[in-house]
């Protein structure tokens, strides 16, 4: 790795990405941001919500800036048997699109009942699941435990299936259908879609969410947005930090 690394970061909106921001200047066009953080040149895309969104950003972060890795950060909402909670921090070993498939008469089929993938590179054939960077999420838990920095409400970190959907979970009863068919632990609606875009250029991404709140009927008076965002942004900053060492 050069001593020298331009990196991709993008995050949704910029509530989820102030204490960054603050690091970066503002380029043309406004939605990406510049500068650098430890030994690394950072490019930070803020894509706006939403699948489409998100492939869009991370497209044009890919295509100007021949980045060497992708982060994608910010708030997700946590399935209700994941163990996480308000604050805590969560890191994808991989992403599946939640919506993308067939209803039939027995229920939901992912894309893989058509034999139609969404991808193909070789062999290699991507239907609604994408694998991230092992390596990277490895070293991303281990910086979080590592970390001099002390985060908000002494969160915990936990690593597994996130899933990306078109529309947000609003209910008990939607948590626990999603959670359980993909064995997932959060929620987020731009993931997979930077996964996938990703997995085309063949760039490895590492995604890392604060819990903002418990995927449940829904109550935003239970939500703690700032929480969420601040200890997610600490996590990626002390990241970058060390990620050439």
């Amino acid at each position: 790795m050069p001593l020298a690394s331009t990196v991709g970061f993008i995050s949704a909106t910029r509530k989820e990405s102030g204490i960054i921001l603050h690091l970066l200047k503002r380029n043309r066009p406004e939605e990406f941001y510049s500068g650098k953080i430890g030994k690394n040149n950072i490019v930070h895309a803020i894509s706006g919500i939403g699948k489409t969104n998100a492939s869009h950003a991370v497209t044009l972060l890919i295509e100007k800036f021949s980045p060497c890795i992708i982060i994608n950060f910010g708030i997700g909402g946590a399935y209700p048997s994941s163990g996480l909670r308000v604050g805590d921090i969560a890191i994808a070993d991989k992403e599946i699109y939640g919506d993308e498939g067939l209803w039939l008469k027995d229920g939901f089929h992912t894309v893989d009942s058509t034999g139609i993938p969404f991808l193909k590179k070789g062999r290699r054939k991507y239907f609604n699941e994408f694998q991230l960077d092992k390596k990277l999420a490895g070293k991303a838990i281990k910086c979080f435990r590592l970390t001099p920095d002390p985060l908000s409400l002494a969160p915990k970190i936990k690593s597994g299936t996130f899933v990306t959907v078109s529309a947000s979970t609003g209910t008990n009863k939607r948590a626990k259908e999603l959670e359980k068919r993909f064995n997932a632990i959060c929620e987020n609606m731009e993931g997979a879609a930077i996964a996938h875009v990703c997995a085309m250029y063949g760039i490895p991404m590492l995604e890392v969410r604060g819990i903002s709140n418990i995927v449940e009927d829904r109550d935003r008076g239970k939500w703690d947005i700032k929480t969420a965002s601040e200890n997610c942004q600490k996590l990626v900053l002390n990241f970058i930090k060390v990620f050439n060492d």
